[in-house]
């Protein structure tokens, strides 16, 4: 048995040995070793990597609020543990000051740092692999020559050994995130083709909006990989929406409602929140008309996802009257009154552009309850943008019992012509835990906000 135990062991010793060469020999393999020379001096360039870096959303994810642009520290929550976003200012000892091109080409399209290590795929290089040769030269321009160094060291993640090993991201990649091009969707007219590379490329829409598989791969990178792209998912305690054309997707929105919601935050309906409010102030409002246009263009032509509902039956609004008469037949129709009718109206209507509208609010009647539990208990603030002179702030509710909070959304989901299935308690309970262990973002000096 003893004989037996130590082949056992040296054969797994063998196993893990071969598999950590293997990676190694795959990331070896995978990298570039481009002889491309990019001038960081040229103007031109420069300016378009400072519009490239919007489109990718690139200081959203690596800065904090009250940090330094493109620092990192930013807390991100997965599933294993907290991954904080690397510091990619040019400084030379914390940051990618020592990066030549071939170095930053394989760390933002093939997931490779310098060193050889494999990033995790909360780095969205899976969709800026389809991005053209020149924009990643504009943008290595643009973070050499403009972005101001910042000496912060990157900070390592909470996964837990030995989830935390990188080695086997090699073998992820090869097996997720393999070297692709862009492919126009067919017959799709020049408008429609750039609004789908910016929505599959740069703007890494999916990385959000598309399920994640057991391996935490995108289930789906464009269209033509599966039903499942940009069919909505969890992330960081949110429901990113499906953007896809049915009921609880994009059905209800025009071209001209996205356009207006990237542009700014909100539409008379709606307002941004979570991760999707730092998407908006940091990157979508700076794109030019015509890229919004494209990108609404582009979503509001995708087809629904298959087997969901396509629209809404038609219901009657009893909800308004029954309030205004002081008709109150539950519980959430009470807690209402007293909480949030001054804001939303007995109407559910809001103030367009000030308080969003619950009735009628895709976010409100969306499958999975998440984004609604959530900003009910943390409250939230629209982003800032160049249209509305205000950005307005939601309280947060988490002084409410979870039984208040369930009765409350139930009756919201509910009510006036809103068509969405019921909550319990333990949804609620599970968000306000969630809340509470997430981690902190990082700022200067290392320490936790």
């Amino acid at each position: 048995m003893r004989k037996f135990g130590i082949k056992a062991v040296a054969g797994l010793l063998v196993a893990a040995g071969l598999a950590i060469g293997g990676a190694q020999l795959l990331t070896a393999n995978r990298k570039v070793d481009t002889a491309a020379s990019v001038d960081i001096q040229d103007r031109r360039l420069i300016e378009a990597g400072a519009y490239i870096a919007r489109t990718g959303d690139c200081v959203a994810c690596h800065s904090v609020p009250g940090g330094k642009p493109f620092a990192g520290g930013l807390a991100m929550q997965t599933p294993v543990g907290t991954i904080y976003s690397s510091n990619i200012s040019p400084d030379k000892q914390s940051g990618i000051g020592n990066y030549d091109y071939a170095d930053f080409k394989n760390a933002v399209q093939l997931g490779i740092r310098k060193d050889g290590t494999p990033l995790y795929p909360a780095m969205p290089y899976p969709s800026y692999a389809i991005m053209p040769d020149a924009d990643i030269q504009a943008l290595y321009a643009y973070f050499m020559s403009q972005v101001e160094p910042v000496s912060q060291p990157s900070a390592d993640s909470t996964i837990p050994w030995p989830l935390n090993m990188r080695w086997p991201m090699a073998w992820w990649q090869l097996l997720f995130a393999g070297k692709r091009d862009f492919a126009a969707p067919a017959g799709a007219d020049e408008k429609l083709v750039r609004g789908a590379y910016l929505v599959e490329g740069p703007g890494h829409c999916g990385a959000c909006h598309t399920p994640r598989g057991l391996a935490y791969q995108e289930k789906a990178l464009s269209l033509a990989d599966g039903d499942a792209f940009l069919s909505g998912a969890v992330i960081d305690g949110w429901r990113a929406k499906s953007l896809r054309g049915e009921a609880q997707g994009l059905q209800s929105w025009s071209a001209e409602e996205i356009v207006m919601f990237l542009k700014t935050g909100r539409t008379d309906k709606v307002a941004a929140f979570g991760a999707m409010a730092d998407v908006v102030e940091h990157s979508t409002r700076y794109f030019t008309d015509g890229d919004l246009a494209s990108i609404a263009a582009y979503l509001k032509q995708l087809p629904p996802v298959a087997g969901k509902l396509a629209a809404f039956p038609p219901k009657a609004d009893t909800t308004t009257a029954a309030l205004r008469d002081g008709r109150y037949d539950s519980r959430g129709a009470v807690i209402y009154m007293e909480q949030c009718v001054v804001c939303h109206r007995a109407d559910g209507q809001g103030m367009p552009r000030i308080f969003p509208a619950l009735a009628g609010n895709s976010a409100v009647y969306a499958q999975n309850p998440q984004s609604i539990i959530q900003i009910t208990l943390e409250g939230g603030k629209m982003p800032a943008n160049g249209t509305d002179a205000m950005a307005f702030a939601m309280p947060g509710f988490r002084h409410l019992s979870n039984q208040d909070v369930t009765d409350v959304i139930n009756f919201i989901r509910t009510a006036w012509t809103n068509q969405a299935p019921p909550i319990a308690d333990n949804d609620v309970a599970h968000i306000r835990d969630f809340l509470a262990s997430k981690k902190p973002n990082i700022v200067a000096g290392g320490k936790h906000e």
